[in-house]
This record gives C-alpha cells, sequence and structure tokens, in this order.
C-alpha cells in the first residue's frame, strides 16, 4: 500500500488563533511505533524524548534512531538502544548517549540540523511496539520550540484533503519564523528513507490576508537539502515546476526565516494572515509507504516562541513520480 500521511504542525505565537481549513484537531501524543521530529544544533540545543508505553510485563523493546544532518548531505546516521516497558530516556543531540549511559556513536557537528525518526521493535522480526515522544529546542536567544514527536506508522486518517493552512501573525513582537518540511519514505519499516533527488514533495503557497485577499507567491519543493547541496539541480529538474528547493522556509519580508533561509512568499508584507499550501507533486524511490510532516515555528528572537500540533490526511494526491 502507498500512502502519503501529512502532519501539519502549526507553531501559532501566543495570542494567536489556528486556523486549518475547518478541519478538527487530532491528538498528538497517539501511541505509535513509529515517530518523526526536527533538531537544531545552531545556536540552539534539542532534547528528544522517548517512552516506551507498553506498562505490562513483557521483553525490552529495541529502539532504531535514525539522525539525517542536512549540512551533511543528509547521509544518514543510526544506532540502536533497548527499552524496558514504560522505561524513558532523553537524547541530548550535542552529546547523544544510550538509554544504558553508553556513547551512542553518533556525534553531530555543533551546527547540525535535520530530521531525528524513532522507529520500536525488533528490526530482525514484524513485531513493532508503541512508543510516544516529544521535541524541545532552546534557542541561545531565550525562546523554546515544544512539540510532541509525532507518529507515521497507525494514525487513523478520516478525511481527504490535499490543501493545508497555517495562520500567524505578530502579537508579542513576532519577527521571525522557522517553517520546516520533512518528507519520508520506506517509513511503517525500520528503515526510513529521507534523502536523495527522488525524496521531496512540492507545494503551491499563497497567502491571505485579514480581508481575505489572497496574494500569490510561488512554487516551492520541501526535501532535506540546502542551498550548498549537489543533489539541489537534480531535485529542481525533477520537479519541474519550483524554483526553489529547501529543507526550511521563512514565511514572507515581513517575519522571515530565523535562519536566513529562503522565504515561501517573497515580497509580500503582510504581517497577519494566513498561509496556504497546495500539494502539486511528490516524488520518492517507490518504498512501502511515505510520509510529510510540516513545522512552523513562530518567535519573536528573544524570549517568546510557541507552537501548536494539527495533523491532517492527505489520500487525494496527484500522481507521485
Amino acid at each position: 500500500m502507498i500512502r502519503l500521511l501529512t502532519l501539519i504542525f502549526a507553531f501559532t505565537a501566543l495570542a494567536a488563533v489556528n486556523s486549518y481549513a475547518g478541519l478538527p484537531v487530532n491528538e498528538t501524543d497517539t501511541e505509535d511505533p513509529q515517530l518523526v521530529g526536527f533538531f537544531d544544533l545552531r545556536d540552539r540545543e534539542t532534547f528528544v524524548q522517548v517512552t516506551n508505553s507498553i506498562l505490562e510485563d513483557a521483553e525490552s523493546t529495541i529502539i532504531h534512531v535514525q539522525v539525517f544532518n542536512v549540512g551533511n548531505l543528509c547521509n544518514e546516521n543510526n544506532f540502536f538502544d533497548a527499552y524496558t516497558p514504560n522505561d524513558t530516556h532523553v537524547y541530548n543531540l550535542r552529546d547523544i548517549v544510550t538509554n544504558d549511559g553508553n556513547p551512542s556513536g553518533v556525534v553531530l557537528p555543533d551546527d547540525a540540523y535535520g530530521i531525528i525518526v524513532v522507529t520500536s521493535g525488533d528490526p530482525n522480526s514484524d513485531i513493532f511496539t508503541s512508543i510516544i515522544g516529544n521535541v524541545r529546542i532552546e534557542d541561545n536567544n531565550g525562546y523554546e520550540y515544544r512539540t510532541n514527536l509525532n507518529g507515521v506508522a497507525e494514525q487513523d486518517f478520516d478525511s481527504s484533503f490535499d490543501q493545508f493552512t497555517f495562520n500567524y501573525n505578530t502579537e508579542s513582537g513576532v519577527t521571525l519564523s522557522d517553517v520546516v518540511g520533512i518528507m519520508l519514505d520506506d517509513v511503517t519499516t525500520d528503515e526510513v528513507s529521507a534523502v536523495g533527488p527522488n525524496i521531496w514533495a512540492s507545494f503551491d503557497i499563497n497567502i491571505y490576508d485579514l480581508n481575505e485577499v489572497p496574494f500569490s507567491c510561488r512554487n516551492v519543493i520541501f526535501a532535506c537539502t540546502d542551498q550548498d547541496n549537489p543533489l539541489l539541480p537534480a531535485i529542481l529538474e525533477d520537479s519541474g515546476d519550483a524554483s526553489v528547493a529547501s529543507f526550511e522556509y521563512g514565511i514572507n519580508e515581513a517575519i522571515p526565516s530565523s535562519k536566513g533561509a529562503p522565504l515561501l512568499c517573497p515580497n509580500n508584507v503582510n504581517s497577519e494572515g494566513v498561509v496556504e499550501l497546495i500539494e502539486i507533486d511528490y516524488s520518492t524511490n517507490d518504498g512501502e509507504d511515505h510520509a510529510f510532516a510540516l513545522f512552523v515555528g513562530l518567535n519573536n528572537g528573544n524570549g517568546r516562541g510557541s507552537m501548536d500540533v494539527m495533523w491532517q490526511d492527505s489520500e487525494d494526491l496527484p500522481s507521485g513520480s
């Protein structure tokens, strides 16, 4: 079965009210055998907490942790860890040690950022157990981003849409944004793939002001790449309908990226409105299942940052490559 699960994380600031085209917000702490999040060590610290949520007497669970560093061409680093029932461990991405306190073997550069995928179960069998988790990103300027890690293996979606929205504003002095998109291939296995010119998702971006007047932006690609990646030209050529591909974006000129990333909507200066993302296409390596996660963060560059989470199905897809 081939599917694309789309998880939208809308991080709205403080008094902002989230808007998702009338869709209900689902719980994000539901147990799932596979979780995904992002990490950032660029003047930030990242802590990922994982809990083996099985409470009854059982064998220890094997956890497979995969880390994809964008600055290292998203090449995979990984290790295995053991959890007893109801066991919890926090991974400091600056100094990753296993549940028993030993070195994990994964050492990231000081400025690393990218994707973390956690899969539970015995990698030598088809038995997968459920886990829950969360991620906390602390910026040196004093604000934090916090959210639950999000499952991509067993979520029950009951609606079909190909249009996604999140709102934003400059309440409490918001000036900066972090919009991060993660495309995954081979989810529901313990060997998730996230890198390569064939793993990406493209979207048509529009911004609506408070009078619901649309501003047409541009088509963008979310892929595990930065602007120095030698695979970037191949990704752009493969998509055929976007001039920019990136792991992260800023919203517009009014709320640019906190890390100098490209903008979803250049030349737009609306300080309050709704961003609309309409799926155009996606491409994978034809693995078992596919998933897409979108993180949207707002902060004031000082001590305030906030995030919320929303899930949405996406079965009415264009033809994948």
